[in-house]
């Protein structure tokens, strides 16, 4: 899970309803894996925006943990870079 540093941000989290809070953690946990299998292997986000028919500048929304990913996106993803996002 990404590191909270700043203690306001922290105290806005917990203000946050669980379900949705639990949305957000999700979500940014899906873009730090695909952040981490980009670096893996040594791609760029434009290698992951040509892999997968999408604009460069979606690809950079996938990666700031606050895109809400659909199961079609996931798969695209997962398809693009040849291993699972979700389930590894």
């Amino acid at each position: 899970m990404m590191q909270i540093q700043s203690d306001m941000f922290r105290t806005e989290l917990e203000r946050i309803p669980a379900v949705e809070r639990a949305e957000f953690e999700l979500c940014q946990q899906i873009a730090d894996k695909i952040d981490a299998v980009l670096k893996n292997k040594g791609m760029t986000q434009r290698d992951l925006a040509r892999l997968t028919g999408k604009r460069e500048s979606e690809v950079s929304k996938w990666l700031t943990g606050r895109h809400n990913f659909t199961m079609k996106t996931l798969a695209l993803i997962s398809t693009g870079l040849g291993q699972p996002i979700v389930m590894s």
